[in-house]
């Protein structure tokens, strides 16, 4: 497949997958359009998580200035793009060359200076790549040794950076929820794209995070609002969540 390296962490059938889907990353209206509402959800997370921890203004629109972040499984750029307009200096990377077209065509187009590449967080940690954020967001889910893949990415993650996670809970509220209903009922994203298995429950990814030295500072549920129509923060973890650890300095 173009674009897949041998990695320990790339499960070939995600990568198929999400490549299929890579001329559907930018329609509001197409089969990725729950993650376009979940997008301001979770750039508020790590905006204001981010600002926090670095002592930022919040009312600077460039607020993540001077700070470089790899977006993780970046897909076609969605939640690149409005870090960097925040300021941020991004990486974003994933294992499909096709997605990586799909976000350097709609940067050029939206004039954001993107660093995107085709590759894996084993071939980024091996280069010796640090970043102040290391985004994991939607990811974990899709690859194959969560382990292995949470021991590279955290590599990357300087002496007082943050790595943030965004995943679904294994459970049975998560079954019904975010698969059964999803994807079979509501029809929100294509069937086939989330294996309850594959889920990873909170203390599962904390106690990861802990060995390779990264100390949790904050965690979120995540729910849709149907009255409202959007997502936002819950102290519910059942179906999915967000979490922030740290690299003490």
């Amino acid at each position: 497949m173009d674009g897949l390296q041998e990695s320990g962490t790339i499960d070939a059938d995600e990568i198929a997958h999400f490549s299929r889907l890579s001329g559907e990353w930018w329609d509001l209206r197409g089969p990725l359009r729950q993650l376009h509402r979940l997008n301001p959800t979770r750039v508020g997370y790590i905006r204001d998580r981010t600002i926090a921890h670095f002592g930022r203004d919040p009312q600077r629109p460039d607020s993540l200035a001077g700070l470089r972040i790899l977006d993780i499984g970046c897909g076609g750029g969605i939640l690149s793009e409005p870090l960097a307009r925040l300021g941020g200096a991004v990486v974003g990377a994933d294992a499909a060359t096709s997605n990586i077209a799909v976000a350097r065509a709609h940067a050029a187009q939206a004039c954001l200076a993107i660093d995107y590449r085709d590759t894996t967080a084993e071939s980024l940690a091996d280069a010796g790549e640090m970043f102040d954020l290391v985004l994991a967001m939607e990811v974990v889910e899709h690859v194959a040794d969560v382990g292995l893949f949470i021991d590279r990415t955290a590599a990357m993650v300087r002496p007082g950076g943050l790595m943030f996670v965004a995943t679904f809970n294994r459970t049975l509220m998560s079954l019904a929820l975010g698969i059964i209903a999803a994807e079979y009922i509501l029809r929100w994203v294509p069937r086939g794209t989330h294996q309850w298995g594959k889920f990873v429950t909170p203390q599962e990814l904390q106690a990861d995070l802990a060995r390779n030295g990264l100390h949790l500072i904050n965690q979120s549920g995540v729910i849709y609002d149907v009255l409202r129509r959007r997502f936002r923060l819950s102290g519910n973890m059942d179906v999915s969540y967000m979490l922030v650890a740290e690299r003490r300095a």
